[in-house]
C-alpha cells in the first residue's frame, strides 16, 4: 500500500525538533545578527570618511565629515567644503561659510540597534596605544578633539577614531590615519581585552 504523505504523529515530531533546534540556535543568531549590524554600520562610517578624502583630492580642497544624529537615533552626514581656505571649521559650518557638498546622506545600519558610542562595562583599551584604557567614553567621535574628520587636497587627515557598539557586547573602531588618509575598522574583543 502507498503512502503518500505524513501522518499526523510523523509531523508533531518534525515540528518539535524544528522548535527545539531553532530555539538553540536563536541566541547564536542573534548575536551574529548584532555584530554584523555594528559591522555593516561600520563600513558605511569608512565609506563615508572614504568619500569625503576622495572629494578633497578631486576638488583640490579641504573637505570634512560631519556626523548627525536625529531624535530617535537615526545617522546622517554631510560633507563640507572649505570656503574660505583656513580648512573645514564648525565656526565657519555654522556660519555658512564652509558650504554643503550636496544633501545630507543617511547611514542605514546606525539607529538600528547600533549606536555611536560604547557598551556598558570597563573601558576597552585604547587601539592607538594598548597599554592604556580609553578616557572620555561619553565621546565616541574623535578626531582630535572636535567631531570633524578633514581632509586635506593631497588625501592626508585629521587622526581620529569613531566608535560604534550595540549597545551590550560588541565594539567597532573605524580609524583615520592622519598622513595617509587610510581608513581601518577594528573590532574588539573584551575578553582578551584586544583590537583586531
Amino acid at each position: 500500500m502507498r503512502n503518500d504523505g505524513f501522518n499526523l504523529l510523523e509531523l508533531i515530531v518534525v515540528m518539535a525538533i524544528t522548535v527545539v533546534t531553532a530555539a538553540a540556535l536563536t541566541p547564536d543568531a542573534l548575536r551574529l545578527s548584532s555584530a554584523l549590524r555594528v559591522r555593516t554600520a561600520a563600513a558605511e562610517v569608512a565609506g563615508a570618511l572614504r568619500f569625503a578624502r576622495a572629494l578633497a583630492i578631486r576638488s583640490g580642497s579641504h573637505a570634512a565629515v560631519k556626523f548627525r544624529v536625529a531624535e530617535g537615533g537615526a545617522v546622517s552626514f554631510l560633507v563640507y567644503r572649505d570656503g574660505d581656505g583656513d580648512g573645514v571649521l564648525n565656526t565657519d559650518i555654522a556660519a555658512g561659510v564652509d558650504p554643503p557638498e550636496g544633501l545630507a546622506r543617511k547611514i542605514r545600519y546606525l539607529g538600528q540597534g547600533v549606536r555611536f558610542g560604547f557598551p556598558p562595562g570597563p573601558a576597552p583599551r585604547d587601539p592607538a596605544n594598548p597599554r592604556r584604557f580609553l578616557d572620555r567614553l561619553e565621546d565616541p567621535i574623535r578626531f582630535n578633539r572636535s567631531d570633524l574628520a578633514s581632509f586635506n587636497p593631497l588625501g592626508g587627515s585629521t587622526p581620529g577614531s569613531v566608535y560604534l557598539t550595540d549597545s551590550r557586547n560588541h565594539l567597532t573602531v573605524v580609524r583615520l590615519y592622519g598622513i595617509t588618509g587610510k581608513v581601518k575598522s577594528l573590532n574588539y574583543d573584551r575578553l582578551m581585552e584586544e583590537w583586531h
